[in-house]
């Protein structure tokens, strides 16, 4: 096998979707990211990125075209083995945390898929370390910080061992050190990742691809760094970079 048939983590085709009230959000992404990966999708509010990125767990549908996760196609028969693969930690951590304790809101995914006892507190230990979490996990999760819920949740996706990681704005409300740490959790992590954000200076540290979503469409891909040099791309796209911030001297 070439590495141009290599299956790849995220494979998305001509992708269109119009909402219920006739607000046409995605008007034909096409978008590949391969294994071990980690892309920025960037874009101004508006863009259609929550939406692409609900199509990749079967939470909307394709209008026209199609979405698979390592070669398998997202539809319904196979919508609990898609929703494994695709790993979300959402914005605000508080949206997926609700057991007593970490612990329990961690073993809540691999618990629903079968796992009990020991391999079931190990798949727990396992995705709390990854994060620099184990220390705390009869903790009750609203006893912890912003940044160490966010950890938390980053882990309960973990747990479930995903091919494919999708954060969504995760250095929004957070701290340098919060940043810093995360950081280091997201290099640390060997699994695939697509990170939806407006930070572009976190984009550029974290991932060496961004993607541009605008209008429904993608216009723009290119190494972050280059990507980010462009300035006409970004002021026609509504994205703007720090004051001061020089993506070259990085």
């Amino acid at each position: 096998m070439t590495d141009g048939d290599a299956i790849a983590s995220l494979h998305v085709r001509d992708l269109a979707y119009r909402y219920p009230d006739g607000n046409q959000a995605l008007f034909g992404v096409n978008l590949r990211v391969e294994r071990g990966e980690r892309v920025a999708l960037l874009g101004p509010n508006g863009a259609g990125k929550t939406t692409l990125v609900m199509h990749l767990n079967g939470i909307l549908r394709a209008g026209h075209g199609s979405v698979e996760i390592t070669g398998m196609a997202v539809a319904d028969d196979n919508l609990m083995e898609i929703r494994r693969r695709v790993g979300i930690v959402f914005q605000d951590p508080d949206d997926q945390l609700f057991m007593p304790t970490v612990r329990q809101d961690v073993a809540f995914g691999p618990a629903n898929l079968g796992l009990r006892g020991a391999v079931l507190d190990a798949r727990v230990d396992e995705a709390l370390d990854l994060v620099g979490m184990r220390e705390y996990a009869e903790r009750p999760p609203h006893h912890l910080s912003f940044g160490q819920r966010r950890r938390v949740a980053v882990a309960t996706v973990l747990a479930m061992r995903p091919d494919i990681l999708v954060l969504d704005e995760p250095s929004s409300n957070l701290d340098p050190a919060g940043r810093r740490e995360l950081a280091e959790i997201v290099r640390s992590l060997e699994v695939t990742i697509l990170m939806v954000t407006h930070d572009l200076p976190y984009a550029l540290e974290l991932c060496p691809r961004a993607t541009v979503l605008s209008g429904g469409v993608i216009v723009a891909d290119a190494p972050t760094r280059e990507l980010l040099a462009d300035t006409e791309l970004l002021a026609a796209h509504r994205l703007e970079l720090p004051f001061g911030f020089d993506p070259s001297r990085l």
